[in-house]
């Protein structure tokens, strides 16, 4: 089964005006969210191509959530938040080893992974600043704040929405990289991991 999502309202149009409160998530929707996402090949407006100096965030991915996020900077955002919505999105992300000319990440650090990304206002955590964070499946040994990074958005998962607990957010997490392996496992979709946008790859 696959879903697809229609625009309402782009994420840069909605912050310009109050935006209503956002949808609160219930387990029993959980249960019956679908594994993957999508047509079977992406559709405009995808491929979107970010890229940008990693920035600190609120550091709670990683200490609230098990899920750290790379915070991408103001600029980089228009890309997407003026053809997308607010919500959860998947696709590739490579993380520069070097910064200021010294290799400070493990080689296997610098490889182009798959990620999930949310777009928004975190709801839960009631941020005033629409932000744009990835999470990338990798184990990183070490914070790579200020390293660039790219990353290649090829499908949306699900709307943004509001959570009654922190469990119940992790929750949606965790389904949120199951379906994002899903969708990327999809021939037309692995081979943007190839991708020349990312360092070291061979055009397609």
């Amino acid at each position: 089964m696959t879903v697809t999502k229609q625009l309402v309202e782009t994420a840069a149009e909605a912050a310009l005006h109050d935006r209503p409160p956002a949808p609160i998530s219930k387990g029993d929707a959980r249960a019956q969210r679908p594994e993957i996402t999508g047509p079977d090949s992406p559709e405009a407006p995808f491929p979107i191509i970010l890229s940008g100096a990693v920035q600190r965030g609120f550091g709670r991915g990683g200490k609230d959530l098990g899920c750290p996020t790379a915070n991408l900077p103001n600029e980089s955002l228009p890309a997407m938040s003026s053809v997308t919505q607010t919500g959860v999105y998947y696709g590739y992300a490579q993380v520069t080893p070097t910064m200021d000319g010294e290799t400070t990440l493990r080689d296997e650090d610098g490889r182009v992974h798959p990620m999930v990304m949310s777009l928004g206002w975190n709801p839960f955590y009631k941020n005033k600043q629409l932000t744009a964070e990835i999470h990338v499946m990798h184990d990183f040994q070490k914070d790579f704040y200020g390293h660039n990074l790219r990353a290649i958005v090829l499908g949306y998962i699900r709307p943004e929405l509001d959570y009654v607990s922190r469990e119940a957010l992790i929750e949606d997490i965790e389904m949120d990289k199951r379906v994002a392996l899903n969708c990327l496992a999809r021939p037309e979709y692995e081979k943007y991991k190839q991708d020349s946008v990312f360092a070291g790859q061979p055009k397609l």
